[in-house]
């Protein structure tokens, strides 16, 4: 995020940036050190900093407003919802620190309801990068696209998935493996957990599993899920995130007025989280691969009844 800012600012000078006092965790503080005029440290004073943004929004600025996911989606929530979304405004929001990767801070600073929120607003776009490399694209991909985005980033360290070529679409899911058993569908830092999962599926069991990344949750690919459902008959959803709400609803709304098939949803049940290290953390609360490939045995044999 903070590289692609400056790079971002480098080419347009309308970009500006705004940050909660978290600007050294989240890496604004890249920005704040090339652009100084352009920096505007808000405080910890989250719902303040984004009816600046929206303001500075109205005098022909591009605003991206910085702060943890948790407290940008619950502590800003009112002023996103009716100072960016209501009027539709130019106003992008990066919510760092998505999912448990503020693992330490407890589950007051966890992000497990973030995208269940920001998704339920009008006029909002949801993106929920997979690697390093598409979250700089999206980034890009944000200050071109007129209007409210929230990017959902995380802090952990994930494997890298895209290549420097990649060009991600707003709204355009990515088919990353072929298959005709099942479909696993992932966002963010899943996506990498899902190729995995796929790879030893198909290794160990001779399930050929497709795999589809929705970085975009809003709008969402509808016709990329409609086929997996037709051509695979089976759907297993993967998100760092509660299964409430987030992509596992989103698919299941598509699935269900489309092409009903079986799905099982991979991610955070009913239950608030705890402070741990990142990985156990992921694998306590049910989204680790060997989680995929249960849930992916799972809507294979519902499949089959």
């Amino acid at each position: 995020l903070g590289q692609a800012l400056v790079k971002l600012g480098e080419k347009n000078e309308n970009v500006v940036v705004l940050d909660a006092d978290v600007s050294t965790s989240t890496r604004t503080i890249f920005f704040h050190n090339r652009f100084p005029d352009r920096f505007f440290n808000c405080g910890i004073a989250e719902g303040s900093m984004i009816d600046i943004a929206a303001g500075l929004s109205l005098v022909g600025k591009i605003p991206f407003a910085s702060t943890f996911s948790s407290l940008a989606s619950l502590r800003a929530l009112e002023q996103i919802r009716t100072s960016i979304a209501y009027p539709k405004l130019n106003v992008k929001i990066a919510g760092g620190y998505g999912g448990l990767s503020d693992f330490k801070d407890g589950p007051t600073h966890h992000s497990i309801c973030d995208l269940s929120i920001i998704r339920s607003l009008p006029n909002m776009t949801l993106i929920v990068p997979a690697d390093a490399i598409e979250t700089e694209k999206a980034v890009y991909a944000a200050a071109e696209y007129e209007g409210p985005v929230y990017l959902r980033l995380s802090r952990a360290e994930v494997p890298v998935v895209f290549d420097e070529n990649y060009k991600m679409e707003i709204g355009k899911g990515n088919l990353l493996k072929e298959g005709r058993d099942v479909t696993i569908i992932a966002t963010g830092i899943m996506v990498a957990r899902a190729l995995e999962a796929a790879k030893l599926l198909e290794s160990e069991e001779k399930i050929d599993v497709r795999v589809i990344e929705i970085h975009t949750l809003k709008p969402i690919d509808v016709d990329i899920i409609i086929q997996a459902a037709e051509e695979t008959g089976a759907i297993v959803t993967a998100e760092e995130h509660s299964i409430i709400g987030g992509l596992a609803g989103a698919v299941a709304e598509v699935i269900v007025e489309n092409k009903p098939v079986p799905i099982e949803r991979v991610g955070i049940k009913d239950t608030f989280t705890e402070s741990g290290q990142y990985d156990d953390l992921l694998e306590k609360y049910g989204m680790g691969v060997s989680h995929i490939i249960k849930a992916a045995r799972t809507a294979l044999k519902r499949k089959n009844c």
